[in-house]
């Protein structure tokens, strides 16, 4: 292969989720170039700023590369104020918007394109078990998610293979919610949060990144897929085997109301994120014999934590 042709573009790919895939990537001889609005200090990758709402000098890095992945948007782990949630959706739908331009401004456009969504498309459904089949939610998630995914679409050039990866609770070692779930059991806080039956739905960062690469790589994949280990748990399961991993014997619960105030104010993020859940299990990626390094929850946090 040709220079051009080993070079994967990752727009957003400064957080936790591209810096992991970033340097997946370069262990497998891809050269990887970061598409970010600020360079951090730590950036693996070579590095091109740009805005996420117009085009520049950055579209140049698209033509000939042999995958574009989009990771870009607003943090959801935030307080859902009106302006946060305009961030959300506008980071999200500008940013996938200027990709399509740029596509059809160079010469030769990448073969495929990988696109972040979210499983949280489905809602918030009580216990019932959601695949790709599974109707859409209600609620700012869902909008955001069917938003997202629409302007990736529209974005598509002709032939375009797309892969669209509806993400769940990405677990691991550098980022994400993990580390405050753990802060917060070593405080004895790692009860269950109101009832404990509201599902997680989750995957390793491990099997996160090998789901990019078979995304990129295997030309038979294509259309939308659950991001997600193939064994979601209760918010109480989860917590006891996050205990366990640590080593913790017992963590304190947390009635709902306790949630509400306590998330904004101490926390400065969304109370919901953790009342509410979902039960997610990708059918298609069962179909297709995906091998999950980490299919249990249990074996993935003593993976994560045992050692901490």
């Amino acid at each position: 292969m040709t220079n051009g042709e080993r070079r994967i573009v990752i727009a957003g790919g400064t957080g936790f989720l591209g810096a992991n895939l970033t340097r997946c990537l370069l262990g497998l001889d891809y050269d990887v170039v970061v598409l970010g609005r600020s360079q951090p200090r730590d950036v693996v990758g070579r590095f091109v700023r740009w805005d996420g709402h117009s085009q520049g000098d950055w579209c140049r890095e698209l033509d000939g590369c042999s995958a574009l992945v989009n990771l870009a948007g607003r943090t959801v782990d935030c307080i859902k104020t009106v302006e946060h949630q305009d961030e959300i959706l506008r980071s999200r739908v500008e940013s996938t918007v200027v990709l399509g331009r740029a596509l059809r401004d160079v010469e030769h456009a990448p073969p495929v394109w990988v696109q972040m969504s979210t499983a949280h498309i489905y809602g918030d459904p009580a216990e019932r078990l959601c695949d790709e089949s599974a109707a859409y939610g209600l609620g700012l998630a869902p909008i955001v998610a069917k938003a997202w995914e629409g302007a990736h679409q529209q974005g598509l050039l002709p032939g375009m293979r797309s892969v669209v990866l509806r993400t769940s609770f990405v677990l691991g070692r550098s980022g994400g919610a993990l580390a405050r779930l753990a802060l917060l059991a070593r405080m004895f806080l790692g009860g269950r949060i109101g009832h404990g039956r509201q599902g997680i739905s989750w995957i390793h960062e491990q099997d996160m990144n090998q789901l990019f690469v078979a995304a990129i790589e295997n030309q038979e994949m294509s259309g939308a897929y659950l991001a997600t280990a193939p064994n979601p748990v209760s918010n109480a399961v989860f917590m006891r085997e996050l205990r366990r991993a640590l080593r913790i014997p017992i963590g304190l619960p947390a009635a709902r109301w306790m949630v509400r105030i306590g998330a904004p104010l101490l926390m400065r993020t969304d109370p919901e994120l953790a009342i509410l859940g979902r039960y997610c299990a990708s059918r298609r990626l069962a179909e297709e014999g995906f091998p999950f390094a980490f299919p249990d929850v249990s074996a993935a946090l003593q993976d994560l934590l045992g050692k901490s």
